[in-house]
């Protein structure tokens, strides 16, 4: 029998002041369910497994001497883990009163539910599209592009973000984000950690996607609000993410798209998708550079 109703694991890399609040906010939550908090600190060098340890002891930390990445990290918290729910959480994150107790009572009360997302707003309040459709190589082309510029309302990106929808009940969705990602203990089970080939970025859409096909459901709860700061580990190395995201991605298109499609389409496919997403990778190299050329006569 399980200790805890939910065990949280958390992923740290360089994140001091961010991963702070949230466990501050987890531990302001400590009455709202019988939880317990993993952190996996990725190596930090400012100071964050020392910070974890003294101000947070109620909190279980594996510090680690290398970086595991947000995959490798959230799996070995994971095999640790207790609860008969778990939960994937950004560090940059801070749960809202309430959260912790709504979304446990909500998954309790829907079995079916194999994965569940909260909302998540942006720290400006506004909302945070954090469920989506699952991704194709179209809607790519659309997404942070030239091609979205051209046509900021443009039907493929409001599909996949699902623009036309007030995100204000619950609802089954194909994928939710994995900065704050609440699965059931049976569904791990059956369809297995995140995958580990996905360093970081698209391992929550895979996850979903295999909830999905093990006969799970995927929802949306948006009674249940946690505030997301996008980017603050991924921003310290830019370049490297980028590469890394779109890597990732190719690798989702050739683990689903691909053997969702007819055997004769495939390679052609797959060329369209490397080709879409190494342009669209280059395109996002080339301004990263153009900036940083600007910021330098700028001084």
């Amino acid at each position: 029998m399980a200790d805890f109703n939910l065990s949280i694991t958390i992923c740290s890399w360089n994140t001091i002041d961010d991963t702070r609040a949230c466990l501050q906010s987890l531990r302001e939550a400590k009455d709202e369910a019988n939880f317990e908090v993993i952190v996996v600190d990725n190596n930090s060098e400012d100071g964050s497994p020392e910070m974890i340890a003294t101000e947070f002891p109620e909190f279980t930390l594996l510090a680690q001497s290398k970086n595991l990445g947000f995959t490798g990290g959230h799996n070995l918290a994971l095999q640790h883990a207790k609860g008969t729910l778990k939960a994937l959480l950004n560090s940059d994150t801070v749960v809202h009163p309430g959260a912790i107790k709504a979304i446990v009572e909500f998954m309790e009360s829907n079995p079916d539910a194999g994965i569940v997302g909260p909302k998540l707003l942006n720290p400006d309040g506004s909302l945070q599209y954090s469920c989506r459709k699952f991704p194709n190589p179209v809607a790519a082309a659309f997404r942070n592009t030239i091609l979205g510029r051209l046509f900021p309302n443009n039907k493929f990106t409001r599909d996949y973000l699902m623009q036309d929808w007030t995100h204000d009940g619950p609802r089954e969705v194909d994928w939710v984000s994995g900065a704050a990602l609440f699965i059931r203990g049976d569904c791990l089970e059956k369809i297995g950690l995140l995958d580990d080939t996905l360093f970081m970025f698209c391992e929550d859409v895979d996850w979903c996607k295999r909830a999905w096909q093990a006969g799970y459901k995927v929802k949306y709860f948006p009674q249940a609000v946690i505030t997301h700061a996008i980017g603050r580990s991924t921003d310290k190395a830019p370049n490297r993410m980028i590469a890394r995201f779109h890597r990732s991605m190719f690798r989702y298109y050739k683990k689903h798209n691909a053997k969702e499609s007819p055997v004769i389409a495939r390679p052609f496919l797959l060329a369209f998708a490397a080709t879409a997403l190494s342009l669209r990778a280059g395109a996002f190299l080339a301004k990263n550079q153009v900036d940083k050329i600007k910021r330098r006569f700028s001084k």
